[in-house]
């Protein structure tokens, strides 16, 4: 009977602890919580109160060495495509053009002065599948693909998730590849006037075979 009347007791006390401590929170809420982002010293030692955030007005302030939406600065690729090859989702699609010997210039050069080479008329990122691993982000010798503080980007289609960042619309790179079979074209009738295909190697002379006599 001791026992039954202790369990009430422990609720009864439980219950009371409970509707006290939001009891406090409820009256407090009458003024607001202070201002003190998440990344500052004071954030924990504010007082009570109201600390509902009026977004999109106010939004607590991401880390900034967090891994969020990755963005291409698409002057800085070279169409390596590691970052293609490293993705373990898949989610980084590329396509890429040989330039051609006078557009070199055109192509351009990175910031860190290394020139560019090929076209990069497709540079497709699903960010809905990409799960922000930062491998493509590690392997890039550029630099040029990195993850961004934008946290929030949602979409109501998912569609709209799928980020282009090519330097090449459909009818340039149609363009491009045109002008780089023509060139090639004009390079192989050049080197087939010029005398062809290299001679062939004389083959190797076959091993003169061991007489019978001759062996001991």
């Amino acid at each position: 009977m001791s026992e039954y009347f202790s369990n009430i007791k422990t609720s009864a006390t439980t219950i009371a602890t409970g509707m006290t401590i939001t009891l406090k929170h409820f009256f407090n809420a009458v003024k607001r919580k202070g201002d003190a982002g998440i990344d500052d010293a004071d954030y924990f030692r504010q007082v009570d109160g109201l600390c509902t955030l009026q977004y999109p007005k106010e939004a607590i302030p991401t880390p900034p060495h967090g891994r969020y939406r990755l963005y291409c600065n698409i002057d800085d690729c070279i169409g390596c495509r590691q970052c293609e090859r490293a993705c373990p989702v898949e989610c980084i699609a590329i396509e890429t053009i040989k330039t051609t010997s006078d557009d070199l210039e055109a192509c351009g050069k990175t910031s860190g002065g290394q020139q560019k080479r090929m076209w990069v008329p497709v540079f497709d990122i699903d960010v809905a599948k990409c799960m922000t691993c930062g491998i493509c982000v590690s392997v890039c010798p550029t630099d040029c693909l990195y993850h961004t503080p934008v946290a929030d980007f949602s979409e109501f289609n998912v569609k709209n998730m799928l980020y282009h960042f090519g330097n090449l619309s459909k009818i340039e790179a149609e363009a491009k590849k045109k002008k780089l079979a023509e060139q090639q074209a004009q390079a192989a009738k050049e080197k087939a006037a010029a005398g062809g295909a290299p001679a062939a190697k004389p083959a190797p002379k076959s091993a003169p075979q061991q007489k019978p006599g001759d062996a001991q």
